[in-house]
């Protein structure tokens, strides 16, 4: 049984897609940097350890970094999921963990690094819009990428509604992503994800 670890800063829904999927792995905590985060109750409610750094008790991104990395390190996880967690990690902290870190992003990568990334979708009139797993390294939204999961964008889709169906493909590969990596299936080479033949096929999924 390996350990995941997963930082969250508000509902944790992607948390909880985890927790739900029942993997044969431990949760061993779930961090947030938003003392009011609703994930946290959900978790405790799981009888998961839960842990807040907030960001605000910290006068830079640093000492913050620092903080967390010392939580995350006591945690002893061998994946670290950031599942819907709003604040940008220090090259030091990612470097510490190298190869353990990996992200949810709602697009898909490399469109729309970054914020705001249904509004953009639509804005910039896409036909095909979704979510990566990937990866993460020092620069934003770069990381190799695991999986992918893609929908059609409707004429009248709102960057809400948009958002609400992304989501559920978020919630989909997530967890699949995880067990993947968990079980050795994947492997990072020359900063690209190589994926055994059994799952290669499922690492992109598409809805209509």
């Amino acid at each position: 049984m390996k350990k995941i670890a997963i930082l969250i800063s508000g509902r944790g829904t992607n948390m909880q897609a985890i927790v739900e999927s029942q993997l044969p792995h431990e949760i061993c905590g779930v961090i947030s940097n938003n003392p009011s985060a609703a994930g946290l109750s959900f978790a405790k409610a799981q009888n998961i350890d839960t842990y807040v750094i907030n960001h605000r008790d910290h006068p830079d991104r640093e000492s913050f970094d620092k903080a967390l990395g010392n939580t995350i390190a006591a945690l002893q996880p061998d994946i670290i999921v950031l599942a819907g967690f709003m604040r940008i990690l220090t090259t030091d902290l990612i470097t510490r963990f190298a190869g353990k870190i990996i992200n949810i992003h709602p697009s898909l990568l490399p469109a729309f690094r970054g914020l705001d990334t249904h509004q953009r979708a639509i804005t910039e009139g896409v036909k095909l819009h979704g979510c990566t797993v990937h990866f993460v390294t020092p620069n934003l939204d770069e990381g190799p990428i695991i999986a992918q999961a893609a929908l059609c964008v409707r004429p009248d889709d709102t960057p809400q509604s948009l958002a609400d169906r992304v989501l559920t493909l978020e919630h989909e590969i997530l967890p699949k992503t995880l067990a993947w990596i968990l079980d050795g299936h994947c492997t990072i080479v020359d900063n690209r994800v190589t994926l055994d033949p059994s799952i290669i096929n499922d690492s992109c999924s598409f809805q209509r």
